[in-house]
């Protein structure tokens, strides 16, 4: 029989405590949680702010009443572990409401702390009775109180997914709300084309956008909000969705080493690590935001705080501790959002952390309908996969759509995991009828671009490469009707549609040896006029990658 003590409930450390259970009914287990709440629904949150979800109690998955008759476990709400002696495998509790504190042994401990909102120093922040960070069930329910009073004006510092979350459940409360994010798009895992897609719905569903600007300083007890530009807004509401942070002091105090962001470092066995002297600290493990993960990517270090990854963790760790074997591969960071009538999700890497880690990657869009285009209420998802070009290894893909988007990146997830290559994608055999997909799905559709670049059918030019290739000279040939054309283009571009190509070569650049660039819509008559193009006598033919439609993504002013 073991004493295993588990520090932090919700995803990680409920899920590890009744996975350990379900092990052994013999094993004395306790969680401990400094507040009242042990497992909720992290993720569920603004959904109830925003009145999607009505009842509150829908929020918990598990009482600490429940869960302990269930699972046979001591869990003890409002006891906060304060220090930790792994010489003597003892804990330090404090009993919250009292004040006690008393000593627990243990033959295994957990750590699952979770993460804490980062709310900086701004000037006039402690004055403001108006200013709310979302981590929790009593966050959440001072927002809900504050949402209750009303208030006409809203402002949410941070497009990350919590960020974009709450502004889209405040607008659709009827309140006027103001995203403010200093990078100069939201949500990260996208890149920047990828990003303006959704930055267009929300502005089409009347949320204001101020992007590449932060605050500067809180005015009238946080009524006023003036950003480092100089813009000032008026705030009945702010909410404060900057990112997190994690909670690391007991790990640090306990000396356990953590990274540069400070995320508790584990071996691939999620045990913690010594700082002084690198070794790991025997029956004493880390799960869950609190820390440092290995990207699968690459193998490098990061931090990724998704309920997905930590109740993984949870379950890992509880097999660890009965001697079940496991592989840590590392984790992808898969993620998915709802923005209005949108879906965003991803998986991987994305090009700006490809081009920061100097890895080689070819990047190529699809733009494809989510199921057969006769078929009532098709949409089109756009995506966008990037791959290494020596291995065709894929290193992450992106997609924003309707009905269908999530299933996507969840294919090249699982792809990715199994170590396929992008070839593989084209010989997905993949559900298909009328109302769900198309014969040719739109991964399988990746694959065959993929195959075209990499069998030499044509080159690729990217959306942010083509304005300064035709302003030294180049020729984009724009092979769309001569409608679409006259209802957005590249500037500079010239219009020959593609039917007439071959009938029409005298508008064609005299010399053949020339780079010459070719779009349409989405990529596809791009590909067919390169093919034309090659039996007129031309040798170097670029294609714009994902065509106008990503040209006009990128490009899109906020």
């Amino acid at each position: 029989m073991k004493k295993i003590l588990i520090v932090g409930g919700v995803a990680g450390g409920a899920t590890a405590a009744a996975r350990l259970r379900r092990l052994s009914e013999e094993d004395e287990i306790i969680l401990f949680e400094r507040d009242e709440y042990i497992s909720f629904a992290n993720c569920g949150l603004p959904y109830y702010i925003g009145d999607v979800i009505k009842d509150r109690n829908a929020l918990f998955v598990q009482t600490a009443e429940a869960m302990s008759k269930r699972f046979n476990l001591d869990i003890r709400v409002f006891n906060e572990v304060i220090g930790i002696n792994p010489k003597a495998k003892e804990v330090a509790v404090r009993r919250v409401k009292t004040g006690e504190v008393y000593v627990e042994s243990f033959d295994a401990l957990i750590l699952s702390p979770g993460a804490k909102p980062i709310a900086p120093a701004i000037p006039g922040i402690k004055e403001a009775n108006n200013v709310y960070t979302l981590r929790n069930i009593p966050d959440t329910d001072k927002i809900k109180a504050a949402v209750e009073g009303r208030p006409a004006r809203a402002v949410v510092v941070g497009g990350g997914f919590i960020g974009v979350e709450m502004a889209e459940n405040l607008r659709d409360l009827g309140i006027d709300v103001t995203l403010v994010e200093k990078l100069p798009q939201i949500l990260k895992p996208l890149d920047f084309e990828m990003a303006q897609m959704l930055h267009r719905e929300m502005k089409a569903h009347g949320v204001h956008l101020i992007l590449g600007d932060g605050v500067d300083h809180f005015e009238n007890k946080g009524r006023k909000i003036v950003l480092e530009s100089g813009v000032a807004l008026e705030s009945d509401l702010t909410i404060l969705a900057i990112g997190v942070a994690p909670e690391n002091a007991l790990a640090k105090d306990a000396g356990f080493r953590c990274g540069p962001r400070g995320h508790i470092v584990t071996t691939d066995t999620y045990e913690v690590i010594d700082d002084i002297t690198g070794q790991p600290v025997s029956d004493i493990y880390a799960i869950g935001d609190a820390i440092e993960v290995t990207d699968f990517v690459d193998g490098t270090k990061t931090a990724i705080p998704l309920a997905g990854p930590a109740n993984r963790q949870g379950r890992t760790v509880a097999d660890r501790i009965h001697g079940i074997p496991f592989k840590n591969a590392g984790v992808q960071g898969t993620s998915v959002a709802k923005v209005f009538d949108k879906t965003f999700a991803a998986t991987g890497n994305n090009a700006v952390q490809l081009k920061a880690k100097g890895l080689p990657f070819v990047e190529i869009h699809a733009h494809r309908g989510n199921h057969a285009g006769y078929y009532p209420n098709s949409s089109v998802i756009s995506m966008k996969l990037l791959y290494d070009p020596e291995t065709l290894k894929i290193l992450g893909a992106q997609a924003v759509g309707k009905e269908g988007t999530e299933k996507r990146i969840d294919v090249i997830a699982t792809v990715m995991r199994l170590g396929g290559t992008v070839f593989d994608l084209q010989e997905l055999e993949l559900s298909y009828a009328p109302p769900y997909s198309a014969a040719k799905d739109p991964v399988n559709i990746l694959g065959y671009i993929a195959q075209n670049i990499q069998s030499g059918e044509y080159k690729t030019v990217q959306w942010h490469e083509i304005d300064a290739i035709i302003a030294a000279g180049g020729t984009l040939l724009d092979v769309r009707r001569p409608d679409e054309y006259a209802g957005g283009h590249v500037p500079g571009s010239v219009n020959i549609e593609l039917d007439t190509l071959r009938d029409n070569p005298a508008g064609l650049p005299a010399d053949k040896a020339a780079p010459l660039y070719v779009t349409c819509q989405v990529g596809l008559r791009g590909y067919l006029a390169a093919q034309i193009l090659k039996t007129l006598g031309y040798k170097d033919i670029y294609n714009l990658v994902g065509g106008y439609n990503t040209y006009a993504a990128g490009h899109y002013t906020v």
